[in-house]
């Protein structure tokens, strides 16, 4: 080997190198007189041979010396290229995440990463677009009618019993279920008038696809319909029941249906839900269900009948005042569109003011003095904040014209 390592080394000419070892050895090959076995056996060894064997040894340590640094030079250069690569590759490979960073958006967006705030923001996204499509005003209005005319049916202070709860929440949940899919049904068929009148609703904006509203108000409905069977109050039931027909009706565009394009028909619907079907069967609900009494119908149960009667028809002309545009281009053929924004509005101020009228009427010739007091101070109130909210919208109303 040792031949090998001092072979790959160039040879120099003869001229320029004077190496006597080699004679000294080809003697010694010859059998010549230069050295003697007899040296070698006894361990004396000629000067020419040890210079010689110090010259081998050098050039070995040279070669160690250089395959050496060779090695590391080569070991240092594949490590070089190695981490060029590796920096290729992430750069090749996290474009996006720059992209993100240098937007100001968080590293860790990428799909399928966990990020509480993004999360968070889906869910509130999610949550906001069903409190809109659930129609927050509508859902409001129902439980505070379920609430007052459960109230009716309290005879006495031992009637506020676990009992009394109960069956209002039971109405309620029942009520809203129904609610949402009347309300999810009505978007769903009047998505193009929507894109007009109101495109902040979900289904209308494009948030909710036609599969997923239909989802929607197909679970809310059988929901609604499963409480009101496990419940067994049949009230509460013929309720649910009325409504889903009315409101079916109302909103769906099939032949002889869509009752809505009828604008005298569109509101007798509304005046039949709000004003009899709550009134009536949520108090039977509570005063045959509940507390199992026989069915009778007391004079505020009457009373609230009828004042609920006169505010149905305003609900009915007032909701269609801002949907005038969308309501001509679709062939919608409601007063508001018949008789003009601005007469349609104060035809609703003048049965408002009717309605309230009657009411404090009815309670100043109450035989009770709470109830005397109660009721002619609330409706004097809510009076004045109804006309001034009125007068408010008539006013940004014409802004708009």
């Amino acid at each position: 080997m040792e031949s090998v390592l001092l072979g790959s080394f160039p040879k120099p000419p003869s001229s320029s190198l004077s190496f006597p070892v080699s004679a000294e050895l080809s003697t010694l090959a010859s059998g010549g007189s230069g050295w003697r076995s007899d040296n070698f056996k006894n361990g004396r060894f000629p000067s020419s041979y040890l210079a010689f064997k110090a010259s081998r040894c050098k050039a070995r340590n040279i070669l160690e010396r250089y395959y050496s640094v060779r090695y590391q030079e080569d070991l240092t250069k594949h490590h070089i290229r190695s981490i060029e690569k590796r920096s290729s590759f992430y750069q090749r490979h996290n474009t996006k995440y720059l992209v993100n960073a240098s937007s100001g958006q968080p590293l860790e967006s990428e799909h399928g990463a966990y990020n509480p705030e993004t999360t968070w923001k889906s869910v509130k996204n999610a949550l906001n677009a069903f409190y809109r499509f659930s129609r927050p005003h509508t859902v409001i209005g129902t439980a505070l009618s379920i609430v007052s005319v459960s109230l009716l049916a309290v005879e006495k202070m031992s009637d506020f019993s676990p009992l009394f709860f109960t069956g209002v929440l039971e109405a309620i949940v029942a009520a809203l279920l129904m609610n949402i899919y009347i309300v999810g049904l009505n978007q769903l068929s009047d998505i193009d008038i929507d894109k007009v009148n109101k495109p902040y609703l979900p289904l209308a904006s494009g948030e909710y696809s036609v599969r997923t509203g239909v989802m929607i108000v197909t679970s809310f409905s059988i929901m609604s319909f499963c409480l009101g069977w496990i419940v067994g109050s049949w009230p509460l039931f013929w309720a649910l029941f009325i409504s889903f027909i009315l409101g079916t009706a109302y909103s769906i565009n099939l032949p002889l249906l869509r009752w809505k394009r009828f604008a005298l028909i569109a509101a007798m619907c509304i005046l039949a839900v709000r004003a009899v079907i709550v009134q009536l069967a949520f108090f039977l609900h509570m005063q045959t269900h509940v507390y199992g009494r026989p069915a009778v119908f007391s004079r505020p149960l009457i009373f609230a009948t009828a004042f609920m009667s006169f505010f149905s028809v305003v609900i009915a002309l007032f909701k269609d005042i801002p949907d005038i545009e969308g309501d001509k281009i679709f062939g919608i053929r409601s007063f508001t569109v018949r008789l003009g924004q601005k007469r349609v509005f104060w035809c609703c101020i003048s049965l408002l003011e009717l309605a309230y009228g009657v009411a404090i009427l009815v309670g100043a010739t109450s035989s009770c003095l709470w109830s005397k007091f109660i009721t002619v101070t609330c409706f004097l109130y809510v009076d004045y904040i109804g006309s001034f909210s009125c007068l408010f919208k008539l006013e940004v109303y014409k802004l708009k014209t």
